[in-house]
C-alpha cells in the first residue's frame, strides 16, 4: 500500500502522540500558533486507512515568490522502527511539491548515538579528544542507523557545518532517563545519587541557605524574562521579547493545561533563578534558564533544576530534557561550562539525525539558503 500524507486536524494529531507516548512540543499543533511568521498545517502519513504518523509543516514563504520551505522542527512523528520509513519521506516530498513547496526540512527526534555521563567526563579531561563524536558512543541505535541511510540514499542533504539555513534545532542534546532499563520509575534518592558530588553539594547548599523554588503564574513570566535578559546581556545572545514566552504559554496551555510552566528560585526575597519547562506525555523538557549575577553562591540554578526533575519524576516522565548541547569538549570551548553544568547531572548526551533537506526545485533552494546566510 502506498503511503499518503493529507491534512488532519489538530486532535487527531494529538490522540496518536499520546497513544505513542510523546513527541517534541515542536510537533504539537499549538506551535504553529507562537511561530505566526510561518504558517502552520497538521498532517498525518496514512498507510491505507491506518494513520501511520503525524507532522506539524510549518511553511516559510520565498521573499515576492510563493514557494515555500516546508519545516518539520523535530518531526515528523513516526514509528521508526518501521521498515517502510523512506516511503514515509517520498510521501512528505510529494505532499510538499503539490504544496509549492521548493524544499522540505525535517529534523527527526531520534536518538541516534549516546554517551553516558562517564564517557563525556573522560573525553573532556582527554586533552586530545576535542569533540564529542571523536568518542566512541555507548550506544548507536540500528532505527537511527537505518534511518540515516536511507535520507542519503535518497538525496536529502545534512548541513554538518550548522550555519545552513533553517530555525536550526540542535543535534547534540543532553537527557536524564527517569526510569530504569526495566521501565520502572527512579526514585528521587536515586536520581539525585545518580549526580556528581559538586551537583549534590550545590543542592545540599541552597537548601541550607534557603533558597525557595515554586511553580510560577503566567503573570510571573515577566519577573522570569527580567533576568532572562540579564542573562542574555551577560553571556551575549539576542534575548527574546517578553511577547513570545507569552504567545508561547498562552498557545501551549490551551492545548494542554498544565503543559509549560515558569519556576522561580528566591533567597530572602530575591529572584535568583528562573526557568521554563514544558512536558508533553513522557517526555519533559527545561527549556529556557535565566539566572543573576548576584548571589549566585546561593546555587538558585542546582535548586530550580531539581525542582524541575523531580516534578517532572513525579509526573511519571521517562526523560527529562536538559535541550540543547554543543559537541566540543575542549578545555578551551567558549561552551564547555554548559556540558559539564548538564553532565553533572549524571544524563547522557545524545545525537539526534540532525536537520535534513530535501531540495525539491534547486535553484530556489540554493537561493534561499544564500539569502538566510546574508540575514
Amino acid at each position: 500500500m502506498t503511503i499518503q500524507v493529507r491534512p488532519i486536524d489538530a486532535a487527531r494529531q494529538l490522540e496518536f502522540i499520546a497513544a505513542r507516548g510523546s513527541a517534541s512540543f515542536l510537533q504539537t499543533p499549538a506551535w504553529a500558533r507562537v511561530k505566526p511568521e510561518w504558517r502552520g498545517e497538521t498532517v498525518g502519513f496514512f498507510d491505507g486507512a491506518e494513520l501511520s504518523g503525524v507532522g506539524l509543516i510549518l511553511y516559510r514563504q520565498l521573499p515576492k515568490l510563493k514557494r515555500y520551505l516546508a519545516y518539520l522542527p523535530e518531526g515528523p512523528v513516526l514509528d521508526w522502527s518501521r521498515s517502510d520509513f523512506a516511503a514515509h519521506l517520498d510521501a512528505l516530498v510529494a505532499y510538499a511539491r503539490r504544496n509549492k513547496a521548493f524544499a522540505v526540512r525535517i529534523g527527526p527526534a531520534l536518538v541516534h548515538r549516546r554517551w553516558h555521563a562517564d564517557t563525556i567526563k573522560s573525553a573532556i579531561a582527554d586533552d586530545a579528544v576535542t569533540k564529542l563524536s571523536e568518542v566512541t558512543p555507548d550506544e548507536t541505535t540500528i532505527d537511527g542507523t537505518r534511518a540515516l541511510r536511507d535520507l542519503q540514499q535518497r538525496g536529502w542533504r545534512t548541513d554538518e557545518s550548522g550555519h545552513g539555513f533553517a530555525a536550526g534545532q540542535p543535534q547534540f542534546n543532553f537527557q536524564l532517563p527517569l526510569r530504569h532499563p526495566d521501565g520502572t520509575q527512579k526514585t528521587d534518592d536515586e536520581l539525585l545519587k545518580g549526580m556528581n558530588q559538586l551537583w549534590r553539594r550545590n543542592i545540599k547548599k541552597a537548601e541550607k541557605l534557603g533558597v525557595e523554588v515554586r511553580e510560577g503564574t503566567r503573570d510571573d513570566l515577566a519577573a522570569f524574562h527580567r533576568i532572562y535578559l540579564e542573562t542574555a546581556e551577560r553571556d551575549g545572545f539576542t534575548g527574546r521579547a517578553l511577547t513570545y514566552f507569552e504567545t508561547m504559554w498562552d498557545a501551549l496551555n490551551a492545548e494542554q493545561e498544565g503543559r509549560m510552566r515558569v519556576y522561580l528560585a528566591e533567597h530572602e526575597g530575591d529572584l535568583v533563578a528562573a526557568t521554563t519547562y514544558v512536558q508533553v506525555g513522557e517526555h519533559a523538557w527545561y527549556s529556557y534558564g535565566a539566572s543573576t549575577s548576584a548571589k549566585r553562591e546561593v546555587r538558585g540554578s542546582n535548586a530550580i533544576q531539581w525542582r524541575m526533575i523531580r516534578d517532572a519524576n513525579a509526573a511519571g516522565c521517562a526523560v527529562y530534557d536538559l535541550r540543547g548541547i554543543v559537541e566540543g569538549v575542549g578545555a578551551d570551548h567558549p561552551e564547555i561550562g554548559l556540558i559539564q553544568f548538564k553532565v553533572g547531572t549524571g544524563g547522557d548526551a545524545v545525537a539526534y539525525l540532525g536537520e535534513w533537506d530535501y531540495p525539491i526545485n534547486k535553484p530556489l533552494y540554493k537561493a534561499f539558503d544564500l539569502y538566510m546566510k546574508r540575514r
